[in-house]
């Protein structure tokens, strides 16, 4: 910057003009200078990091000899203002200098900066308090994905906007007070000595450099940034589920389709037996048993849903509850196998026994691991790759910092288990969280190295409420056990199908959804699924 001010004001002096730097090695014959054809690495660093204008043309100078470094001019032209440009125009690029968000000034409210948009960075940020606190949230989503309903987007029995909430809904600061933010990007690097994040924002071209890349300095860093799905858990994935599903079934009432090509087609095939997986495969079902027999009569024969679970299915629900879960997919049409995919080719699997399994469809619901950002960031990990957390959900070696939900799990020193990914984890954390951080900023320690005494309470304590699972046809299982080993009520059946609705109509995000989802069911109960393709 200082290289661009003096050098405006020494072209006014001489009468010079401003144009734009080639970096291609273009020579440029002007009245008394020569450019080389030698590239500037600092001023190509410079141009890498903001728009500056540069020299073209000169008049009135001579002897004037730009080359790789700095400015070198001819000794009667020397001067102490000469040599200043030389010395703050190889500094000031030295390291990449971003815009965007400076440290907070005293008298300003602390800024908490939280990474994501999942249950536990929207629950946390729903509660936190605004009146001691601005917040920054930097996500590649704009909203919060209600999961356990997911899988019935994927056959038309919700709409995806029913399980989906924007999330200044969620916290209304980020949309209407003037230091809080919602930027749409995903962070690359945390450097936790500055208090600095680097995010590089969503875009498709519309902005004037790309990437662009920005800063944001905080006082507490919140990061919850979730998991690397291997299962779908984003709406685009099930809308890519939800196309690929109508596609085939159109496809294969094609005049000239084979009997085994309709049969590939049309085998739909869930890998992982968790509760994902049998939910979706329970869905499935539903869909073909009641629409696809009405809407697609030519190929309803050929329609098939296989789930494939190496050991048993739900593997973490009481014994009972799986043994009905097994015979009631059974008899709904969904063929059970165990095995281990060893190879995945784009229209067959290869399972570790030799078993060739062609499919028109696969979906893969075998759980997640930790993401690409959580492997690079410096940081103490916990058993499974996670962002090892002490009791409070602090990272112990660094100064303000905390993480949570599926990014996170407790040290190995700390004598806890690593929890389960599950939403209800992830909610519970980002409660606990939030009164931690009311608490100590009720007691000004919202600022940036000034929760060193502060008093934290209780460390987190996890009490698993149960589990439920759909399995379809209005029957799905609820088990209320504390643990896989602890005793506990569980029920299947139509009841538990009740208790399950009504347990997640409460649990979706807003009232706006509630009712979304309320006449969602109702409408498919009347009329059937939409079978609409769009896209």
């Amino acid at each position: 910057m200082a290289f661009s001010r003096v050098a405006r004001s020494g072209l006014r002096r001489t009468g010079g003009t401003f144009g734009s730097y080639s970096n291609e090695g273009d020579v440029l014959l002007c009245e008394g200078i020569s450019i080389h054809r030698n590239p500037l690495p600092s001023l190509q660093n410079a141009k890498a990091a903001r728009d500056f204008s540069y020299i073209s043309s000169f008049r009135k100078i001579d002897h004037l000899n730009m080359q790789s470094r700095g400015i070198r001019v001819t000794p009667q032209y020397q001067s102490a203002t000469a040599e200043r440009i030389v010395e703050e125009s190889e500094s000031e690029f030295d390291e990449p200098r971003y815009p965007g968000l400076e440290a907070t000034k005293p008298g300003e409210k602390p800024r908490v900066v939280v990474l994501g948009t999942g249950w536990a960075a929207c629950r946390f940020m729903k509660g936190l308090d605004t009146r001691i606190y601005d917040i920054v949230c930097v996500s590649p989503r704009n909203h919060m994905v209600f999961t356990p309903l997911l899988a019935s987007t994927c056959v038309g029995t919700l709409e995806f906007r029913s399980v989906v909430e924007p999330v200044n809904r969620i916290q209304s600061a980020l949309a209407t007070s003037p230091n809080s933010y919602f930027y749409m990007a995903s962070c690359f690097s945390v450097d936790t000595d500055k208090h600095e994040v680097y995010c590089e924002t969503v875009s498709n071209g519309g902005l004037p450099h790309e990437p662009y890349q920005f800063k944001v300095a905080y006082d507490k860093l919140v990061i919850a940034a979730g998991s690397e799905p291997l299962t779908f858990r984003e709406v685009n994935h099930a809308q890519e589920i939800r196309k690929k599903l109508l596609l085939n079934l159109m496809l294969s009432e094609n005049p000239g389709i084979s009997e085994e090509e309709k049969k590939r087609l049309l085998h739909c095939v869930v890998i992982g037996g968790g509760p994902t997986g049998v939910e979706f495969s329970g869905e499935l079902s539903d869909f073909i048993m009641r629409d696809v027999r009405d809407r697609y009569t030519h190929v309803k024969d050929y329609v098939k849903v296989t789930l494939i679970e190496a050991n048993e299915i739900l593997s973490s629900f009481d014994v009972s509850l799986r043994q009905y879960a097994t015979n009631h997919l059974t008899k709904s049409g969904v063929g059970l196998m165990r095995g281990v995919v060893k190879e995945v080719h784009p229209k067959n699997i290869v399972l570790n026994d030799g078993t060739n399994v062609p499919y028109g469809l696969l979906v893969w619901s075998t759980g997640v691991g930790p993401s690409q950002f959580v492997k690079s960031l410096d940081l103490p990990k916990a058993p499974g790759g996670r962002i090892g957390i002490d009791e409070w959900l602090r990272i112990p070696s660094v100064e303000d910092v905390f993480a949570l939900g599926d990014c996170a799990g407790f040290l190995e020193n700390s004598g806890r288990p690593v929890l389960p990914a599950l939403a209800q984890v992830a909610e519970r954390q980002g409660k606990y969280l939030l009164e931690l951080f009311n608490r100590i900023g009720k007691h000004d320690g919202g600022k940036a190295f000034s929760a060193k005494d502060s008093v934290l309470g209780d460390p987190f304590v996890y009490k698993h409420l149960g589990s439920m699972a759909s399995v379809g046809r209005y029957k799905a299982l609820v088990d209320l056990r504390q643990s896989k080993d602890a005793k506990g009520l569980s029920h299947a059946g139509f009841v538990s199908w009740l208790i399950w609705r009504s347990a997640y109509l409460t649990r979706v995000i807003s009232w706006r959804n509630r009712f979304y989802v309320a006449v969602n069911w109702a409408t498919t109960l009347v009329f059937g699924r939409d079978n609409s393709r769009i896209g």
